[in-house]
């Protein structure tokens, strides 16, 4: 089993959170959110290799830094196209399973992952963790990689288990605290810093004092 983590270019990451930080600041909220993310994935025993699918050149180095492959788009076509490309892409390396995750669920740990592992059956198998609204997809496991066509978007979680239903496939579905907390609104940035913790958007988000900025109500300089 690999993990794919997608990232579109740093610089159009997170518009929805334009009300409460400038674009320089969206930019390196998600530089660290994604290197949580990856972080996390290379620490899981139980996975065979993460593979990174973007072309935005800070994600290149940090996944470098990480020792996980890189597969490069030549343009951003969204998540599900570059998730769709990495199941191509690891089915024809004769990888038997991915499992793919956002690059802005900071909070994910390696037991929420082990967890998913563990719970995913033999293969065809689908494992889905739902977004806490319960909308999204924050995480896919799918056995073969190419199981499913993938429908990521506000509204995914449902059409992902349709696609599976249709194949014969009963999804395991996993409701989890950390992959369920993605971050776009800025609710969910309030959460994330009152969390537990000290990831590296979590650190970023309090250093540039974003709390107090939210309780006070001001705009993005």
């Amino acid at each position: 089993m690999w993990a794919v983590i997608p990232a579109k270019n740093f610089t159009d990451a997170k518009q929805r959170l334009g009300g409460v930080l400038n674009a320089d600041e969206r930019t390196s909220l998600f530089a660290a959110m994604f290197e949580d993310v990856l972080s996390t994935l290379v620490s899981v025993p139980g996975l065979d290799g993460v593979l990174v699918v973007t072309r935005d050149p800070s994600a290149i180095a940090i996944a470098a830094r990480h020792d996980a492959e890189i597969l490069e788009e030549p343009e951003n076509r969204g998540q599900t196209a570059a998730v769709q490309a990495a199941a191509e892409w690891l089915a024809a390396k004769g990888v038997d399973g991915m499992i793919a995750v956002p690059g802005d669920v900071p909070l994910v740990s390696a037991a929420e992952l082990e967890q998913v592992l563990a719970a995913h059956g033999a293969a065809p198998a689908m494992t889905i963790v739902p977004a806490q609204d319960e909308r999204g997809s924050n995480c896919i496991a799918c056995s073969p990689p190419g199981l499913i066509p993938f429908r990521f978007g506000n509204d995914s979680f449902r059409p992902h288990l349709q696609e599976a239903a249709d194949r014969g496939v009963v999804p395991k579905i996993l409701p989890l605290p950390g992959l369920g907390l993605d971050i776009d609104r800025p609710d969910d940035l309030a959460e994330l810093m009152a969390a537990p913790g000290e990831t590296l958007a979590q650190c970023w988000l309090r250093e540039n004092r974003i709390a107090e900025r939210l309780a006070a109500g001001d705009s993005a300089a």
